[in-house]
């Protein structure tokens, strides 16, 4: 590993209670902070869930959730409106933080993803970026999802919905 500020090679040092990539050169600790990440619950006027099959890895050819990483000159509303748009077609107003939640990717390593539902405002269903296919379904015959976190979006969205 090299440190991302100056390129010297980084140590290991114990800080805040944990070993951590350290840089002598820069005398900087490097965190290796959670990537974050946004999903979209987007919920038609039939309670049915917009899912994208993905087009490319990780999880190729399985559903999820439309979304994806954060910008760093966007807040994560931005994000998620940004990313629906691309995958899906649709223009999105985000209503309601549904839950934050933590996955350690084996593809990306740890994320944060935040969840918000949405309501559709625009625009033409049709799959994009790395969708191939964009579909809703009804809440209760869900296709088995790619990633553990949308998983758990979902039920959580479930749970505000009773």
């Amino acid at each position: 590993m090299y440190c991302p500020y100056c390129g010297s090679s980084l140590g290991r040092v114990q800080h805040d209670g944990r070993e951590r990539a350290y840089c002598k050169t820069c005398d900087t600790v490097d965190y290796d902070n959670p990537i974050p990440a946004t999903a979209g619950l987007v919920l038609n006027d039939f309670r049915q869930l917009l899912l994208v099959r993905r087009g490319m890895e990780p999880g190729k050819g399985e559903w999820g959730l439309p979304g994806g990483f954060v910008e760093a000159d966007e807040s994560p509303e931005t994000g998620v409106i940004r990313e629906i748009q691309a995958e899906t077609g649709l223009i999105v107003r985000p209503e309601q933080l549904v839950a934050v939640v933590y996955e350690d990717s084996a593809f990306y390593g740890p994320l944060i993803i935040i969840g918000y539902k949405v309501r559709p405002e625009g625009g033409v269903l049709r799959a994009g970026d790395d969708a191939v296919e964009a579909r809703y379904f009804a809440i209760d015959e869900l296709p088995r999802v790619a990633f553990p976190a949308h998983d758990s979006l979902i039920r959580e969205l479930e749970r505000l919905e009773e």
